[in-house]
This record gives structure tokens, sequence and C-alpha cells, in this order.
């Protein structure tokens, strides 16, 4: 029922399936089981899932704290990065190598559309970092002044690639061409059991692609759109599918990961 309620599912899975795998676990335990078989003691069981809940949040906290520092030796004297899609895993790699003195700069993508002030970016600069925000048409432009490209990720699929925001497959295509690292830094309760073969095979209900017949019928859609905007349902962000091939590394929790290593990482956690 979760998943169905959004337009997509990719940062729910992961997280969702192992919680479900888990949970199955509990309940066929013997350990769980009363006397009488079949009487579980349902109050402890819920108590015992709500903490697990509330543990598996500290985790995923406690994740990212490792993946910065683990990453943050990506981020070196002089370097400039060039980040896009407002990752809190990003931004916690880029604030740990602010915190250790390192002198960088970095460039944020940010759509030309949003207009409120970035907290990240504020936060940057007060530590005395550098921050240069452009638009996505400008990444082609900017990636000669960049020495890497650092993205997160909603989910990472089978084969290595990741899902990400809209855009995160287009920076990365420009980075690879240009030469230079792309480096993920994703939690590895996002590793997802997805094997899209395309842009267009993943399990996400979204029109980007969205074809007209008539200057009537784009502007009613304008239109509907703009209501969606005002009445908080249009919030969903658009996703894209990266290939592993674009991508130089990613670093996860526990540790760093070559694209092809993703599926062994996946065997572990569900086998």
């Amino acid at each position: 029922i979760l998943k169905n309620s959004v337009k997509n599912p990719i940062a729910l899975s992961a997280g969702t399936d192992l919680f479900q795998r888990y949970v199955v676990g509990v309940l066929q335990s013997p350990s769980r089981r009363s006397k009488d078989e079949g009487e579980e003691d349902f109050k402890a069981i819920r108590e015992q899932l709500l903490e697990n809940g509330r543990l598996f949040v500290e985790r995923a906290k406690e994740a990212r704290e490792l993946i910065a520092q683990t990453a943050k030796g990506l981020v070196r004297e002089g370097d400039t990065v060039m980040t896009f899609g407002e990752s809190r895993v990003v931004n916690r790699v880029l604030d740990a190598a602010a915190d250790d003195g390192v002198g960088f700069r970095v460039i944020y993508v940010q759509d030309t559309q949003s207009g409120a002030k970035n907290a990240t970016v504020e936060r940057l600069r007060g530590k005395g970092i550098g921050v240069a925000i452009i638009p996505t048409s400008a990444v082609a432009y900017s990636l000669g002044m960049a020495t890497s490209a650092m993205v997160g990720a909603e989910g990472v699929v089978e084969n290595g690639g990741i899902v990400s925001r809209m855009g995160t497959y287009q920076l990365a295509m420009l980075a690879k061409n240009a030469g230079k690292p792309v480096y993920v830094v994703a939690e590895s309760h996002k590793f997802v059991r997805v094997y899209p073969l395309g842009q267009y095979d993943l399990p996400v209900r979204q029109r980007v692609v969205d074809f007209k017949d008539s200057n009537e019928e784009e502007e009613l859609a304008g239109k509907a759109k703009d209501e969606r905007q005002r009445s908080g349902e249009d919030n969903e962000e658009a996703v894209d599918c990266t290939p592993p091939e674009l991508i130089t590394s990613l670093v996860t929790e526990v540790g760093v990961l070559t694209p092809s290593a993703v599926s062994e990482e996946l065997i572990k956690i569900w086998y």
C-alpha cells in the first residue's frame, strides 16, 4: 500500500523490503511463540518492531556519518566538486571536508525554477568554502572547471547503476566525456533488487516527455500543473537511471565499491 501511494517507490523499496524481511523473520521465529502454539504476544512484538524501526533510523544517520568520514578523502586541497540533487549524504561529505580545513570549491547545480535559499550553500559559504550555483543548462560549460562530480542516489540497482534525481544521468554522461570521475555516496540500505534495462524500464510513474497535439491542450495542462503545485500535489521529483559504466565508484558505510560489486553486496544483505 505504501509503495502504491507514491509515484516513485524506489527510495521506499530497499528499506521497506529489508524491514519486511525482518518482520517476517520475527513472526516466524520459534522464540516469539508462546507455549500455546500460534499465540504470540502481540504487544511485545509490536514494541519490538517499533524499537527496531527507531534503530533503523538511527543506523541510517550513522551510515551517513561513516560515509562522510570515508568519502571526505575524495575531496582534496584545491579541488572543485560539482554536485547535483541535494543529497543529504553529499552535503554531509562536503561539510566533513570543510570541517577538516580542506580548501576546495563547489559547483552546485540547481534547478532554475527553484528560487528558495539553499541551506547547504549558505552553510558551506559560512565555513569559507566558495560555492557557485549554476542551472542544469550550464553543466557542460562548467565541467571544465570541476575536478570531480559527486552525487547521491535514491536507489542503487542490481547492475551497479543508480536511480536518482532527473539530470544525474546527464551530469554523469558529460563528466565521463570530460574525463572527470563520478562518485556516488549512498547508504547500503538503498541497494534495491531492481534491474532496469533502460531509462524507460524503471518502476516509477512519471511523464517527462508529454506530447500534445494542440496549443489548447498545452494551456490546459499548464494550468492543471500550476494548480497541483499550489495545492502541494505536484511535489514528486522525476528520476533517471545512471548506468554503471558512467560511475567511478560508490562509497557506502561498508566501504568503497566498484559498480560491479553491488550485486555481491546485495547477496550478502539478502542471503
